[in-house]
């Protein structure tokens, strides 16, 4: 089974919708989502933000945040992941921020991604983030981080249900 296919079915059986924020990704998670049958039940909207103006604009992520801690960085995609829920019906989001390459870029190395997963339910919130580094072409570093944004989001989500990684509005 696909991991899409595998995410799908956690999103039906826990009834999660998801939303996503993707930069580095540029939509791949919720072209693999999209894949499945019966997946736009489950899909609320997906939002691809390149430049700092349409993480700005589009998702609220703060301009000082962008500059104290850079665009590739889990502040950003913790903040991605929080607009994407802001006006949304979904109660996941996954949010992607990154440099794939082929060249590094301010002193990141070329093939770090930095991921967020926010959930809310029972009136309270859980987020959660980490950064990766991914070997490979642009093409495959794109599909290594949209895979590994949807493997680990099960897992996320039990430790939200846990209780851990709570955050305020």
């Amino acid at each position: 089974m696909s991991i899409a296919k595998e995410t799908i079915e956690y999103l039906r059986q826990q009834s999660l919708m998801i939303t996503t924020a993707e930069s580095c990704t540029a939509g791949e998670i919720v072209m693999l989502l999209s894949e499945v049958p019966g997946s736009g039940k489950l899909i609320e909207c997906g939002y691809v933000v390149y430049s700092p103006q349409a993480k700005q604009r589009l998702l609220h992520v703060s301009p000082a945040t962008m500059e104290t801690f850079n665009l590739t960085s889990v502040e950003v995609a913790s903040e991605m992941a929080i607009g994407a829920l802001r006006d949304s019906t979904a109660n996941v989001a996954v949010a992607t921020t990154g440099i794939l390459g082929p060249d590094d870029m301010d002193g990141i190395k070329a093939g770090t991604v930095c991921f967020a997963w926010a959930f809310q339910f029972d009136q309270r919130h859980f987020l959660f983030s980490t950064q990766q580094w991914f070997p490979g072409s642009r093409s495959e570093v794109q599909t290594r981080a949209s895979e590994f944004a949807l493997q680990q989001l099960p897992d996320f989500h039990r430790r939200a249900l846990r209780g851990e990684g709570g955050w305020r509005q």
